[in-house]
């Protein structure tokens, strides 16, 4: 591990002092992303930098190194009842802990339990010069000033290369159901936001337009007595096939139907509204959202150049809309990638880029650098 680490530290070094550009390269499992897709560079494959350091099941806490792949960590925590509770999205069976923290994506229970970035201690990242730097530690409250480990969920590597990470950890929850309710996108937003002011164990929903019909499922978690008792009080149909997890797998992983049937030409889009914005006046001739996070985030199938009245219709509500997937991602523009339209923000995003990567080695030639979700 420690060889790995010099090789790396090494590496960022050689190429700060000639100013040439390095592509970090996990499990390329987000490609597919704009900001997926390593930028022009000499390959820095983090993957060799691999194993769990510490585990406190005890303590909900776990530290690993950046290259370890997904699927390993998940493995081991599930052997003690737990889990990543923010349930990270994987495109692909190469997926690494490192990756999942820079690209800053959480699953349909964020909206209950927060977003990754929340379940992020401590990090250990090699910088534009070289330099390793350790923020946090292993406890919620080793934190004081700028909180540098949740500033590293999604920036995709433009700010330096992230080698270790300390995650909170959460018990798997004792009890689950899934509840489906035939509904309008109208409808399904005011149940929802009627359920949120409610004492129940909400933990994800999806609502999704299929052949003209609506449908509306909501998962339940909790302690076993919570969740049967909301499955009387909330109505709907209860959900019992054997296929209903890994349903929700394909919906954390954009595995379902709306969204392997993606038209030629189109992007899906992402847009981030509050949970309590109304269906949303889409350009002509594109298809209803589908609709998670209790509201909270509306996926969109659309043309590139849909985008302006994308982010005007989100803006109207007090959210945003970014391009998340387009079949010429690299050619995309880069307003049309992240909605930095406040100029303040820019300026943060700017200044940020300047103090981790001055000489701009993990920069893409598009922009500079970028927080999500």
């Amino acid at each position: 591990m420690q060889a790995a680490l010099t090789q790396i530290v090494d590496r960022v070094r050689e190429h700060a002092g000639r100013r040439q550009r390095l592509a970090l390269r996990g499990g390329a499992t987000k490609s597919f992303h704009p900001w997926g897709a390593s930028p022009a560079g000499d390959a820095l494959d983090l993957r060799a930098l691999s194993g769990v350091l510490a585990y406190e099941p005890s303590e909900l806490v776990v530290t690993a190194l950046a290259g370890t792949p997904l699927a390993e960590l998940e493995a081991l925590l599930a052997e003690h009842g737990q889990c990543l509770a923010f349930e990270p999205p994987r495109f692909g069976a190469g997926g690494t802990v490192g990756g999942m923290v820079a690209a800053g994506l959480s699953g349909p229970a964020r909206a209950n339990v927060g977003a990754l970035r929340d379940f992020v201690l401590g990090i250990e990242i090699v910088n534009g010069r070289g330099q390793l730097l350790r923020f946090g530690g292993q406890v919620m409250k080793n934190v004081a000033g700028y909180d540098v480990s949740r500033l590293m969920a999604g920036s995709w590597g433009r700010l330096g290369v992230i080698t270790e990470v300390s995650l909170k950890v959460l018990p798997v929850a004792p009890a689950e159901a899934t509840l489906r309710f035939d509904c309008d996108q109208a409808e399904a937003l005011q149940l929802l936001n009627t359920w949120g002011g409610q004492p129940l164990p909400l933990n994800a929903s999806c609502w999704v337009e299929d052949g003209g019909q609506g449908m509306l499922f909501v998962r339940l978690r909790g302690a076993r007595a919570a969740v049967e008792s909301a499955c009387r009080a909330m109505g709907g149909t209860l959900q019992d096939a054997p296929n209903v997890p890994g349903d929700w797998q394909a919906c954390r992983d954009q595995s379902l139907p709306w969204f392997t049937a993606r038209a030629p030409g189109d992007a899906l889009w992402r847009l981030s509204v509050p949970q309590t914005a109304p269906v949303l006046q889409l350009p002509a001739g594109v298809a209803a959202a589908l609709v998670e996070w209790h509201g909270g985030l509306r996926w969109v199938q659309a043309p590139p150049e849909a985008g302006d009245a994308l982010r005007a219709a989100a803006a109207q509500t007090g959210g945003s809309a970014s391009l998340f997937a387009a079949d010429e991602a690299g050619q995309a523009r880069a307003d049309d990638l992240f909605d930095l339209q406040q100029p303040a923000l820019a300026a943060i995003h700017r200044r940020l880029s300047q103090a981790f990567d001055p000489d701009g080695i993990f920069s893409s030639p598009r922009s500079a650098s970028h927080v999500q979700d």
